[in-house]
């Protein structure tokens, strides 16, 4: 199939021109995210992603590129038993292995005040895991790994890809550190050692996604259900701050690993075979 439609640029242009546009009003309005009216501009800004990938499909006028979309999203059996696993345990793995690490080194043992409050209410469970969902994993990752990864590997080797999309990614989040009731601003605050380990290990994720979209034959849904289980990962599993920076450091040689193993070409074990999509 013939994907050469648009160039990536196009897309990190009207993503994060979305994004910021909206997001702006309630950084210089000094609103609460989860307050009304600010919540819609918020919701706006999140569909940035969503909303180029859409806008650049129809332009495209190319029915088997929306086909081929479609597809990658909502194929299941595009991700095997093995990248199953990868998926669903890499992130509480990671969090557990930390939290057990700053322990180990004098932190405290964080509250898990969310497990706690979905003990005492199980009935909140679901409503908690598709807050989780909608609120990044699923209108990012539409536009981030499902239109504009392609798009980038159609230029540059999967590592350079990862890497040029885990930088508009990480600046995509940026304005989010200036809107009260946003994590990153109520938590981790510009500039400090948090936000540039964030923005650091954004940059570092963007390469496991790669590695994991790629050996699912490209599904959309794949990078949506790694991205669901980082955040509620994070929920689940909350990281003090020397956690979150012993979880970057096995981030990192995870990753390093990984691309040892699978080569920076394509991020697979089939590096010399021409990509193909279904």
């Amino acid at each position: 199939m013939n994907t050469k439609t648009s160039s990536p640029w196009s897309f990190f242009i009207i993503a994060l021109g979305i994004s910021w546009f909206f997001w702006l009003w309630i950084i210089l309005l000094n609103w609460n995210v989860f307050t009304f009216p600010a919540i819609i501009f918020g919701a706006i800004g999140l569909l940035g992603p969503t909303i180029s990938e859409i806008l650049l499909i129809f332009h495209s006028k190319n029915n088997k590129e929306w086909i081929d979309y479609r597809q990658r999203i909502f194929d299941i059996k595009r991700i095997g038993k093995k990248w199953h696993f990868v998926i669903w345990f890499t992130f509480p793995i990671l969090n557990i292995v930390a939290i057990a690490l700053s322990i180990f080194t004098g932190s405290d043992l964080p509250d898990f005040e969310t497990v706690k409050n979905l003990l005492s209410n199980p009935w909140q469970i679901f409503p908690f895991a598709f807050f989780i969902l909608i609120y990044g994993p699923l209108p990012e990752e539409l536009g981030w790994r499902g239109y504009a990864l392609d798009k980038l590997q159609e230029r540059y080797n999967a590592l350079v890809s990862s890497l040029i999309l885990g930088v508009m990614w990480s600046l995509w989040h940026v304005p989010l550190f200036f809107m009260k009731g946003q994590w990153q601003h109520d938590a981790l605050n510009f500039g400090t050692l948090d936000f540039w380990i964030f923005i650091l290990n954004t940059i570092v994720l963007s390469i496991l996604f790669t590695w994991i979209y790629n050996n699912t034959n490209h599904s959309t849904l794949s990078a949506i259900l790694f991205h669901f289980m980082c955040n509620f990962t994070g929920q689940i599993l909350p990281l003090t701050m020397f956690a979150r920076l012993y979880s970057f450091i096995l981030t990192i040689v995870l990753t390093i690993s990984v691309v040892i193993i699978w080569g920076p070409k394509t991020l697979t074990r089939h590096q010399n075979k021409k990509k193909t999509k279904s």
